[in-house]
């Protein structure tokens, strides 16, 4: 029996591959800068940059929701706020009959709901208020209706720490933060393959070139625990729910911090991870029977799974939650066996 190739072969033709998809057979210089990651995972490279994570932070030219609404307005806490846009141009304004604060929306943050993240005397605050796709107009940001503004610039916003601020632009675009500073000369917009893939870009490169590259790590190698400390790196994890003391129902938001107070959930168990319910590079599906499938991989073992139903398993073990203070509703992944009036599970 012939012995398969070696490791360092198969790395070999892989990364042969790649330059005869590059242009680079034959013996023809490999063209590096038509290697991209699609060139090898086409479907995911396409579908990923649309989706709401792909997109994440939007700079002036890409405001698409402030250019199909060009001037919103909201009235709040004695304040009037109103964004303004023309000519590929956004401005954030507030006033309170004395006087206004008029500032450039640089950092849209979001996709459908956008929070801006604004720059005033050398500082960044994140605005009051933000657009909400749910209702089409402003709202108070979320977390924040409990601020009562005593100026025009606590109106405004609410000013950041160097860690806040560099925590944001890290988990909303790439290449923005590096050694915990600010680098965004060269930011992009957004979460691309290398933010969640570390050494993809190497990897590619390599490849480019014809030689041989160690691919990044899978992230289907991951159990449950340490792919909820991987996503929760961006999403909150348990840990950082309860050092910050971010209880009540604000919290719903956070999916790896209540995903791990559900009964079901095992540290090394993959069913229960978050991929397992979740293609990170399509948007997320709304639809509660979709999700089926990955409670009956577990639940339909013996037995029928359930006493009152056998599909929408979601629509019941993760009820909706609305957001204090926000239009917004989470199905809370604290996955469990719910009562009519019982109250919410810190």
């Amino acid at each position: 029996m012939t012995a398969g190739p070696r490791p360092a072969t198969q790395a070999w033709l892989a990364a042969a591959a790649c330059v005869a998809l590059a242009g680079g057979a034959h013996g023809a210089t490999p063209r590096p800068a038509q290697t991209t990651c699609a060139t090898c995972h086409r479907a995911q490279a396409q579908s990923q940059p649309h989706t709401s994570m792909g997109i994440g932070l939007e700079l002036p030219p890409n405001q698409e929701s402030l250019e199909a609404h060009p001037k919103l307005t909201l009235e709040a806490n004695g304040y009037r706020y109103q964004i303004e846009r023309k000519n590929g141009v956004s401005t954030y304004t507030v006033s309170d009959g004395s006087g206004a604060l008029t500032l450039p929306i640089r950092y849209a943050f979001g996709a459908r709901n956008l929070t801006f993240v604004l720059e005033y005397q050398g500082r960044f605050y994140e605005s009051l208020v933000t657009y909400y796709a749910e209702i089409e107009g402003l709202g108070i940001t979320m977390g924040d209706d409990r601020i009562k503004p005593h100026n025009l610039t606590e109106a405004m916003g609410r000013q950041t720490s160097e860690q806040e601020i560099a925590d944001c632009f890290g988990c909303h675009a790439t290449g923005a933060v590096s050694g915990a500073k600010l680098t965004l000369a060269s930011m992009q917009p957004g979460v691309n393959c290398e933010h969640c893939h570390t050494g993809a870009d190497a990897h590619m490169q390599a490849m480019a070139g014809g030689k041989p590259a160690p691919a990044p790590r899978k992230l289907g190698e991951m159990a449950a625990e340490e792919m909820s400390s991987f996503c929760g790196e961006c999403h909150h994890t348990w840990e950082t729910v309860v050092r910050q003391r971010l209880f009540g129902q604000k919290n719903v938001r956070f999916q790896p911090y209540r995903l791990a107070l559900s009964k079901c959930f095992l540290g090394d168990d993959k069913r229960i991870r978050c991929t397992a319910c979740h293609d990170p590079h399509v948007e997320v599906i709304r639809e509660d029977a979709h999700y089926d499938r990955a409670c009956l991989s577990c639940h339909a073992v013996s037995g029928k799974a359930c006493p009152k139903a056998d599909k929408n398993c979601v629509s019941c073990h993760m009820p909706k939650v609305p957001v204090l203070g926000a239009p917004m509703v989470f199905n809370d992944h604290n996955i469990r066996v719910t009562h009519a009036g019982d109250p919410y599970p810190w």
